[in-house]
């Protein structure tokens, strides 16, 4: 059997997918890359990450792209959708998921390096972003097409209107990015669309 390590790529299903972490014979990934761009729902008004159309959309048309065998490693799982930390808004309600975007926790805390401190001791300063000069910030940026670019996770922002999402340099935006028609002036040079980026994540059986 192939060994399996957390931050190794491996390919699954037409993409390139980096560990997070590894449970018995199971494997959480996250696509290497931002693999299209898409708004976090396609109506205005509060939205949850149990509700939104990106999260039907990868449960749904995407995990069909998958063949039958392919589907047959993908285990699905109970997400906790946790209120946002800083301002209260509403996660939601608990998810049963096969792919899924990771939480403020899940990117803060576990899988890329631990900034929790920056989480859990909010500086007077601190309105919107995380500290630029986190040292885990690096090991966040993902690019699109070849270009750094923000990413979507699933918690809620500042309010239900927002969801948090990774900047293009790392640094969290806790207080989120509009998650319908996001008003931006940031064009990405290759799509010149300003929508954020998805890397689905999923809990893969790696017993073959």
């Amino acid at each position: 059997m192939r060994e399996f390590n957390i931050g190794s790529i491996i390919p699954f299903g037409g993409y390139d997918w980096r560990i997070l972490d590894i449970k018995d014979n199971t494997a959480l990934i996250i696509t290497e890359y931002m693999i299209e761009q898409q708004s976090y729902n396609n109506y205005a008004g509060n939205v949850t990450w149990a509700d939104c159309s990106l999260r039907n959309y990868l449960n749904g048309e995407f995990y069909n792209k998958f063949t039958a065998a392919e589907k047959s490693r993908i285990i699905p799982v109970l997400n906790k959708n946790h209120d946002n930390q800083w301002y209260g808004s509403r996660g939601g309600e608990d998810t049963h998921d096969y792919i899924f975007l990771l939480s403020i926790e899940e990117v803060v805390c576990k899988y890329f390096g631990d900034s929790s401190k920056n989480l859990e001791n909010r500086s007077a300063k601190q309105r919107y972003w995380f500290q630029r000069k986190d040292i885990n910030n690096n090991k966040r940026r993902s690019t699109f097409e070849g270009y750094s670019w923000w990413w979507w996770i699933r918690s809620s922002g500042r309010d239900n209107r927002r969801a948090v999402y990774i900047h293009g340099d790392g640094n969290i935006g806790i207080q989120g990015n509009g998650t319908f028609r996001y008003s931006s002036n940031t064009i990405h040079p290759s799509s010149g669309n300003n929508s954020g980026g998805v890397r689905p994540a999923l809990w893969l059986n790696l017993e073959l």
